[in-house]
């Protein structure tokens, strides 16, 4: 019998085949993006409420469905399937109420008469969910959120970590798009989430991609040249080549390939040029560039957004410090985990301030949701003890969006990492706001890895990507005249206008390349106003 492990992550899906009885990994298949149109939590919740919530629940049902046809296995021999992820992801894959995620104001919410929904743990046949897939003895495991917007991931990230056994300030943060954090003091737990933006994970940059395999995650220096280090197949870290990041001269080669970056590639690449003095501020680069392999290179425009990235994480750390009253100096520990949590160089992470550089120690762990599945399909009275720790976690949840700290802090990130303010000014600020100045980056920090990748197993029958997820969302356009302005105007080149025998017009969205809420570029431009995207409806491609 068999057991399967999902992770629905913000950026992607993570699913493993165990072997029950052995307990032993067969095969892990992981996603290339997210298969809702946009980058963020926020870009689905809209897509969901705007389009329906029934439209979103069958885009990520079909998405798993075809994850799980590559473990090419007899479903009727799946026992256990445990998922993990944020509220927002759980609830849609649930198809359960959402718009308390949506609206944080209580009387927005007592408007649309909507209410907290309790998120409890929950135990349910799979053939409520799965119609296509023949799964009778099977059994879903959700694991419960702490609160009604403190997730599954979240719990995770503090259970699969030394985080709840510390006695001094701790601070655990699972580095992702929207980087869910907790800071520990004594027996208070304060928990937040900063929109970090897909740049921290790869996307949004120009050549950027997810970690997989050959992705650039790390780069170190050799002289005037740089050594490119990628994921195998396996996801471990291995040597690509020697390359000047200013010619693009490149003078070794070690036999792996690149294809693009990674979040933790850019980091380490900016932190780099940094230390060397290729950059003298941000966002200014040599050339306007760094060459870091044949045509993959780094843009001003991708360090703007991986230092949005980062600027949102360091202010989400310093407003959960200042506003629980202790000093920067009192963080004795900082958890990292999630793939760019577990392949970012802690050291490069701390210079740029993505992980807090005044605390004593880090440690690096990978990917916690998926880690928390796992133990949950492999043990199910595992869940008895989740559900007894997540009751007896009293947490505070700070809202970023409402903190004037945090305003104050990313505003001032903003102007450091978008227009080059000297550090001594961004002081000057922070006094002007009557909050407490950066602390210093302590020289030396105990810096402690615990995985070597984010997945610690992936299987004997290796890894599988499911890179074009292939789901084409449909829209009637009776008043489209096509001009094809729409297409034109798309930057993911996701839409496309269909005509059939019969004169009649379609726009057809690839769900996985449209950026949702935060472009509606086809809409705007069309002159007829002919695209409704609230009347999208999911179509499979052929």
């Amino acid at each position: 019998m068999y057991g399967i492990a999902l992770d629905l992550g913000t950026s992607g899906f993570r699913a493993q085949l165990i072997e029950l009885e052995t307990k032993e990994t067969i095969k892990t298949v992981i996603t290339m993006g997210h298969p809702l149109p946009g980058g963020n939590v926020m870009d689905h919740l809209d897509f969901a409420i705007s389009t329906g919530e029934d439209v979103a629940h069958a885009v990520i049902l079909e998405t798993i469905r075809r994850m799980f046809l590559k473990f090419d296995i007899d479903f009727s021999e799946v026992e256990r399937l445990a998922v993990c992820g944020n509220p927002i992801q759980l609830s849609l894959f649930q198809n359960i109420e959402i718009r308390d995620l949506a609206y944080a104001g209580e009387n927005k919410q007592k408007k649309l008469g909507v209410e907290n929904v309790k998120r409890d743990a929950r135990v349910f046949p799979a053939s409520e969910l799965f119609k296509d897939l023949d799964m009778p003895n099977c059994e879903v495991i959700v694991p419960p959120a702490i609160k009604h917007e403190i997730g599954a991931d979240a719990l995770a990230m503090m259970l699969e970590t030394d985080f709840l056994n510390q006695t001094k300030p701790a601070l655990v943060t699972d580095y992702g798009t929207n980087a869910e954090m907790a800071l520990k003091i004594g027996e208070r737990i304060i928990t937040a989430s900063a929109a970090a933006g897909p740049a921290i994970e790869g996307q949004g940059i120009s050549c950027g991609m997810l970690a997989s395999p050959g992705a650039i995650c790390d780069v170190k220096p050799e002289g005037e040249y740089w050594r490119i280090i990628v994921l195998d197949k396996e996801m471990e870290k291995r040597d690509a080549y020697l390359i000047n990041p200013l010619t693009g001269d490149i003078k070794e080669f070690y036999g792996y390939e690149a294809v693009g970056i990674t979040g933790t590639g850019v980091i380490s690449a900016f932190a780099l040029a940094l230390k060397s003095g290729l950059i003298e501020k941000s966002p200014s680069l040599p050339n306007g560039r760094l060459v870091l392999g044949p045509d993959i290179e780094i843009t001003e425009k991708d360090v703007e957004e991986a230092g949005k990235a980062i600027g949102a994480i360091r202010a989400a750390h310093l407003t959960l410090i200042v506003d629980s009253g202790i000093k920067y100096e009192d963080l004795e520990y900082a958890y990292m985990s999630g793939a760019s949590g577990a392949y970012a160089d802690a050291e490069d992470a701390r210079q740029l301030g993505a992980a807090p550089g005044f605390a004593k120690n880090i440690v690096q762990f990978g990917n916690t949701s998926l880690a928390l599945a796992r133990e949950l399909v492999m043990d199910r009275s595992r869940l008895e003890d989740v559900i007894k720790i997540a009751k007896r976690i009293t947490a505070d949840h700070l809202m970023m969006a409402t903190s004037e700290t945090f305003n104050n802090f990313y505003l001032c990130e903003l102007s450091y990492w978008t227009q080059g303010m000297p550090l001594e000014m961004y002081n000057q600020m922070l006094e002007m706001y009557g909050i407490p100045v950066l602390p210093e980056t302590l020289e030396h920090a105990s810096i402690e890895r615990r995985v070597s990748k984010d997945i610690e197993e992936v299987g004997a029958e290796g890894l599988a990507i499911l890179k074009e997820i292939g789901i084409n969302l449909e829209v009637p356009v009776s008043k489209c005249i096509y001009c094809h302005k729409c297409e034109k105007e798309c930057p993911e080149n996701a839409i496309e206008i269909i005509e059939d025998a019969e004169g009649k017009r379609t726009a057809r969205y690839d769900s996985q390349k449209c950026l949702g809420t935060s472009c509606r570029r086809c809409v705007n431009i069309c002159p007829e106003g002919a695209i409704e995207m609230s009347n999208l409806q999911i179509k499979e491609a052929k």
